[in-house]
């Protein structure tokens, strides 16, 4: 039996949420409801709302009557907690991770160490797969995606390489995306240069950054004061729009000031530099490596 997935910074995000026994908690991102389970550890007669919409998550619903697991992307966080009859919460956690079932499950199409097809869907129910976005984006869209979501060197090769090929047949699986792509990618580096497309990719597929913002926006409205929100980050796209947001309290990172010209923030930034795993850790866990996590509480 193989592990659904090793929760990443279990210990420190948790504590960084400072549960209080009688309070409701957000788990955006349940997996294997590793986080999950550490909060419920804490907490009393709270409540805590986990979410996650690949449907494969469900599998591991903890039956406890303190917990509500939703099946759902966390960019309708607002409604969903609504719906479970909240308009406030003392905290919010969202490990942004892909996780290690997702990677590990070849139909999947998340890692290029099986052949597959092309999918990287998290959401089973959702309509656009990898294929189609290799099959149907133009050149310039091809090349925009490399280049913003993967910060891929020679995107722009690597797009007129896609469409060259696709010309002659449709890229269906991973192993004739790799072919395709062969003659751009760097030996030395080929498993560096794999990850950041297929992170290009998975994010285009899933709107992954659109979804963060969304995330982020809707944590601010429903934190009480007080309350915080803990985000774990894997790449620097995510990384930065965490930072920003925390710091302003906008996706934009531009500070707004009062009338006096004093800037209001909505958050105080609890970690001035990002925590990062242990050696330890990343030993166990080698997944954990790109880890970091950001912790604000809202004033």
């Amino acid at each position: 039996m193989t592990v659904y997935h090793i929760p990443v910074l279990l210990n420190v995000s948790v504590d960084a949420l400072r549960v209080k026994p009688d309070g409701i908690y957000i788990d955006a991102t349940f997996g294997g409801g590793g986080h999950s389970r550490e909060i419920l550890n804490r907490l009393k007669k709270g409540r805590l709302i986990a979410i996650d919409r690949d449907r494969d998550a469900a599998a591991n619903i903890i039956h406890d009557t303190r917990i509500t697991f939703v099946q759902n992307n966390f960019r309708f966080l607002r409604g969903l907690v609504r719906n479970e009859g909240f308009t406030e919460v003392d905290g919010v956690l969202a490990d942004l991770g892909v996780s290690s079932h997702q990677f590990d499950t070849a139909v999947r199409g998340f890692s290029f160490r099986f052949d597959a097809s092309l999918d990287m869907r998290m959401d089973s129910n959702a309509t656009l797969t990898a294929a189609q976005v290799v099959n149907s984006y133009t050149e310039a869209q091809l090349c925009y995606i490399l280049q913003t979501y993967g910060e891929v060197e020679n995107a722009a090769r690597a797009a007129r390489l896609l469409t060259a090929a696709r010309d002659q047949a449709p890229i269906e699986t991973i192993e004739e995306l790799k072919q395709a792509l062969l003659a751009c990618t760097p030996k030395i580096m080929e498993h560096k240069y794999l990850a950041k497309v297929f992170q290009a990719l998975r994010i285009e597929v899933n709107g992954e950054m659109k979804a963060l913002e969304q995330l982020l926006e809707q944590s601010l409205k429903l934190l009480k004061p007080g309350g915080r929100l803990v985000v774990i980050t894997y790449h620097s796209l995510e990384d930065r729009l965490v930072k920003k947001f925390m710091r302003t309290g906008n996706k934009e990172g531009k500070t707004e000031k009062d009338f006096f010209g004093k800037e209001n923030t909505p958050f105080t930034v609890i970690t001035k530099k990002t925590v990062v795993p242990s050696e330890q850790e990343i030993q166990q866990n080698t997944r954990a490596r790109s880890a970091k996590l950001r912790v604000a509480e809202k004033r």
